[in-house]
Formats: structure tokens, sequence, C-alpha cells
């Protein structure tokens, strides 16, 4: 058995059994055994930051995490985007980067870098494997690292040699530690403050925003007269009837110091005090005020759902009834809006449905829109690095196991980073509705050139405007395989929402805005 042989099969025993890729030479013994050996999924990405942004998308909805496989140092570099995406969800994944033979690295050949070097700043866990007879060791290590609360990044390097030479020995796999119990200080302090303060703030985020620790938090707030919120940006929020119909904390600096000027104290669970998302002059970084305490109940490797209810149990707060969300909405009709769209969504979005949302500037008051939407998961993009949303449509659609219809809400100049994704989901044949908001701009650079203090002239508009030619969506999707048609109005993107939902493949709607 070489190493390549007992990496497939560790990672087998470890219960990682998706492997996207886009592999090179220096891969193609790992090729090989994925070939031989039976019991691995691989999906082909066209481009690394697709792989990577795919893998973010299935660990979010399997809860699980997937393996890449990437093509040596400048392989990685490409998924690196999408990596720090993941990492900011908090997303499990095992890169298997290739890298030159031990040997050849010292005669400086094309591909070879500093591998490690790129991949530190998005991984949790980085290792160069050194000899065949660990490759097996050194891959649970990595599923183990990949798994453990709250999730991360482990990028294990893999010289050719390692792959090719024999004395490969899989390994079993290895524990993982279950999250860590909440601090009963913590507790008792967080009770204090909802008994005994006011205008208090309940902030929750990643883990805290699945169904159970929110209907949680909800009766803690109810019984001391908090507020409950949400972080602005989220792995995975679930939603839509019988969730509580919770607002995020806003983008907009401005909007954001404003809903949250009135808080004394913030109760953190697995989240952190708002910032901003970028500096601008004149305005503080902090989006609460500076007067206000932070307290922390679980902190992101921490369970919510035990702090939550060890929150509850220490306060005695009765059950409380979640707030309703009202019917769902009729479909709109007229010219596309945001909060126009958001109804249609609304309106229309089955039950389990799976929105994966890059919609940027024409998003931004989704939210409100789609409380009264049929139960769901809304995805977010995390780090700010656009380009995630068609992969990491494309990976939650392989993570839910192909059964759930996904809505991927995304802007269109952030579309062109990796439309790529799209030949995977037809290849794939994935129940994946893309929406694309088509403005042909980059209209959140727009008002962000602004938000600075300037205001664009025609050679700043040149550079922010993506007509001239303009971008025929029909044609790119169909020549990657995906059926597409156009919307002008909010009726025509409903009645095609409608038919693409009807069918099991892949679907893009350009939706002119």
């Amino acid at each position: 058995m070489n190493g390549a042989e007992s990496l497939v099969h560790t990672l087998l025993a470890s219960g990682v059994d998706t492997c996207f890729a886009n592999p090179g030479t220096s891969e193609m013994h790992f090729v090989a055994a994925l070939d031989r050996i039976p019991g691995m999924r691989c999906v082909l990405g066209l481009q690394e930051n697709v792989v990577t942004g795919m893998a973010d998308g299935y660990y979010r909805m399997a809860e699980k995490p997937a393996a890449t496989l990437l093509h040596c140092g400048p392989g990685l570099a490409n998924g690196l985007a999408n990596l720090h995406n993941a990492r900011r969800a908090r997303s499990g994944i095992v890169n298997v980067v290739g890298d030159q033979a031990t040997y050849h690295r010292q005669y400086d050949a094309q591909l070879t870098a500093d591998t490690e070097g790129w991949a530190r700043p998005v991984s949790g866990w980085v290792r160069t494997a050194t000899d065949a007879t660990r490759v097996g060791a050194d891959a649970a290590v990595a599923v183990q690292a990949a798994r453990g609360a709250p999730g991360q990044v482990a990028t294990l390097i893999l010289p050719a040699d390692t792959a090719w030479n024999e004395g490969g020995e899989p390994a079993a796999a290895l524990p993982v530690p279950a999250p860590v119990a909440p601090d009963p200080l913590a507790v008792r302090n967080a009770a204090r403050v909802l008994r005994d303060k006011k205008n208090v703030l309940v902030l929750l985020g990643n883990a805290a925003l699945r169904a159970g620790p929110q209907a949680l938090a909800w009766r803690a707030a109810q019984f001391g007269g908090a507020t409950v919120m949400a972080e602005m940006s989220n792995a995975r929020v679930e939603r839509g009837q019988g969730r509580v119909p919770l607002e995020r904390v806003p983008y907009v600096a401005d909007v954001a110091i404003a809903a949250l000027a009135k808080f004394e104290h913030i109760i953190l669970v697995n989240a952190r005090g708002p910032v901003g998302f970028f500096a601008y002059p004149g305005k503080p970084s902090l989006h609460y005020p500076d007067t206000a305490e932070l307290h922390v109940l679980t902190r992101y490797e921490q369970d919510p759902l035990a702090g939550l209810q060890a929150l509850v149990d220490e306060l005695g707060a009765p059950e409380a009834p979640l707030p309703g969300a009202g019917p769902r909405p009729e479909a709109p009709r007229g010219a596309p809006t945001p909060e126009g769209l958001a109804r249609v969504l609304a309106a229309l979005l089955p039950e389990g449905g799976i929105v994966a949302d890059e919609s940027v500037s024409f998003g931004r008051g989704f939210f409100a829109e789609t409380h009264a939407a049929a139960p769901h998961d809304w995805l977010s993009l995390t780090g700010g690095a656009i380009g995630c949303g068609i992969p990491l449509a494309t990976g939650a659609a392989i993570g839910a196991g192909g059964k759930r219809r996904v809505v991927n809400l995304q802007a269109d100049g952030s579309a062109l980073y990796t439309l790529q994704a799209l030949w995977t989901q037809a290849r794939e044949k994935l129940p994946v509705t893309t929406v694309i908001l088509s403005n042909r701009k980059y209209q959140i650079l727009i008002g962000e050139y602004r938000n600075v203090g300037a205001n664009p002239g025609p050679t700043a508009m040149g550079m922010l405007d993506l007509g001239n030619p303009d971008m025929d969506w029909l044609q790119l999707s169909r020549g990657l395989g995906v059926e597409a048609a156009r919307a002008t109005t909010l009726e025509q993107c409903a009645d095609l929402m409608r038919q693409s939902f009807a069918q099991d493949a892949p679907f893009v709607i350009e939706l002119v805005i």
C-alpha cells in the first residue's frame, strides 16, 4: 500500500466521504487511489476557489468535513479567498495539497512555493507529510482537527513521493472532543444581567443560530425584558415559520450604530461585539456604545444549546411562545425591488429550502421580508471575500444530500469570480436555482466610494461598471450546461422560480434590476 492509498482509507475511516477536487500532476497517485478505493464521492471543480467554496457550503449543511484536493501552492493560493470565508464560518475542511517530492524541492522547480506559509492564515492546523508511513496518521489528525468545535480548516501538504512510496499504513479515526461545557460562572453572570439590568441585548452567532438555541435565547430574553439579535454575517441561520424572526446587526455603519445605541449590556452567545465591516473617516470601529458592557455566555468552542439551557434554568424562565411571523405573503408583481424579491422568495421557497445569499447591497433588507417563509436555512457570505455564492450553493446542495432546493441570491459582479461552479451543478444534477441580480455594476462599491467621503467621477465609474459590453448570463449559463431565462418583472421571476423548483436540475434566472 502506498501513502496515497493509506490517505484515502484513513479519510473514509474518519467519516470523510466527499472530496471536492481540482487535481494536478503532483496529486496523480492520490487520484489513482481515489479511483481504486470505493466509497469517496469525488466532485470536480474547474477552479480551486470553486473547490474550497463548495467544501465550505458542504460543511455548513452536512455538519462534517469534506476533503479538498488542490494542486500545489498556487492551487491552494487560488482557493484562499473561499478558505478565508470558510474560516470565518468556522467550517471544518480537510485540505489535501500536493507538493513537490521531498527530494525535488531543493531544485526550486517552477511550482515550488511556500505552501505552508500560504496555508497558515486560513488554517487552524497545518502539517507537511514527510514519509509515506506517516501519511495515514497525519490524515487522522487532520480530520480530528477539522471536526473539533467549532470547526476549522486543516491543511495536509502531501509531497508527491510520500504519496507514491510504499509502506503506507491506514490509521483509525481519532476521537473528536465534545464541545466545551458552559462555564457556570458565565451562566450566573448572564442571569444576573438579565434579572437586574435594563437595555440588554442577547447576541447570537454561529451554532447559536439553530432553532433550539434561538428558542432558548428568546425564552431567557422574554424573562429579562431583553432583545435578541443575530450577528451581521452568519454561516447558517435556521429561519422561517416556527423559528424566532431574528434581525441581524445591520451592515451600514450609521444604521448599525443607531440600532445598537440603546444597549447597555450585550450577552454574547458564540458571538463577538459588533464591529464595522470597514473603517470610515470620523466613525467608530465599534458599533455598540463604548459604555456598554460585554458579557460572554459561551465562546465559539462551547455548546450554545447547553449554555442557553443552563441560563433559562438559572433564571427559572418559564416557557415563552415564539413570536409569530404572520402568514406567508402572496408573490408580488411589478418592477424588481429588494423588498419585492424577498416577498417572492418568502411566498415560494419550498419547506426545507436553503438560501445561499451573496446578494451584497441589493439584499440587505431581505431578512425583514422573509421571516414568514417556510422553514429554511440561510447561508451568508461570512468573510467578505466575494465569489462564494455559487460554489457555496453547490456544496450546500451536496451536503444536504441533493434533496433540498437551494436558492442562490447572487450579485452579478460577485458571480463572475466563480461562475465555473455552474458547470459542477450541471454535472452533478443539483437542485439549485441561481437568481443573478443583474445591475451590471459593482453597486456596493459605488456606495462605499461615497461612504469614505468621495464622489465617483468618470474614471472611477468606469472601474465600477460591468457594462460596455453587457454580459449575457443566458449564454454564459447555457455554455456551462445550465438552462437559463431572463426576468424583468417580479411576476416573471416568480414564474421562473416555480418552474425551476419543479425540476431536479440547476437553473439560472437573470433578474434585471
